[in-house]
């Protein structure tokens, strides 16, 4: 009889805090996504990722990992991949769609040409206003970090973050929850969120808008000196350029569904 309960809890345990998780990704399928956007993107510095998936209340779903264990990609980024998902998930809607590269410059202390004037960004704090509760981000057995039973999975951690890597899950327009990753520059992690929501058909944005100017990536990063007005100055949308430029163009991304 006991062997039997312990079976049957062994088996929920995974599943167990996926309630209201039915429409969004499982662990593994998120893993294989993040596996494969890490295998295609060379834009950064070529590191392992974490990703998180939240739904539409903020509870996150499933956490992962793409390298061979939890110590292969930064530590300190499975919090801000839940981060991210979280932030991109706060603020965006069924009509807008914000990534978190989206909100860099608007949260910044200072904007314009001329720094002195200490012209604050329209959002600026906004990176303080949803704190992480550290109960759930650092709570439970590290050994189950980026596993099925991560012990985020259930709970709402938090958070705000304002640089790439995450974005908004639409499905048949209408947002669904997140997805975060980190454990690279923003600009890679931006990247790698977008071919990651692409392999999980999630990017089904017919008529949500965006601040990028693009209609086929709405909530595109925007990049100063690439779909920004390239004036060497981040403001409004925009963030600067991270490694390896020359292949980081976001304008290449691939188009959204419609």
């Amino acid at each position: 009889m006991g062997t039997a309960l312990a079976s049957t809890q062994a088996m929920a345990g995974p599943s167990a805090g996926r309630a209201g998780c039915e429409n969004l990704p499982s662990h593994a399928q998120l893993k294989y996504a993040l596996a494969a956007a890490v295998a295609g993107e060379s834009s950064g510095l070529d590191f392992d990722m974490w990703g998180t998936i939240v739904n539409r209340d903020g509870v996150v779903c499933a956490v992962a990992f793409s390298g061979t264990d939890r110590g292969s990609q930064w530590p300190g980024s499975r919090v801000i991949s839940a981060q991210k998902a979280n932030t991109a998930n706060a603020f965006s809607l069924d009509s807008l769609a914000l990534s978190t590269g989206n909100l860099y410059s608007a949260a910044q202390g200072t904007s314009g040409a001329n720094a002195e004037t200490m012209l604050g960004g329209s959002l600026y704090g906004l990176q303080f206003s949803n704190p992480v509760n550290p109960d759930v981000a650092y709570g439970g057995n590290p050994k189950h970090y980026g596993q099925a039973n991560d012990p985020m999975v259930g709970k709402r951690p938090g958070g705000v973050n304002v640089f790439g890597g995450g974005l908004g899950l639409y499905k048949k327009g209408r947002i669904i929850g997140a997805v975060g990753v980190s454990g690279d520059t923003s600009c890679a992690d931006h990247n790698i969120a977008w071919r990651v929501r692409k392999h999980l058909k999630l990017d089904q944005m017919q008529g949500v808008g965006g601040v990028s100017g693009d209609p086929d990536r709405p909530d595109n990063i925007i990049l100063d000196q690439y779909n920004g007005n390239n004036d060497g100055v981040t403001a409004g949308f925009e963030q600067p350029g991270c490694l390896n430029d020359a292949s980081g163009d976001p304008r290449a991304l691939p188009a959204v569904q419609h």
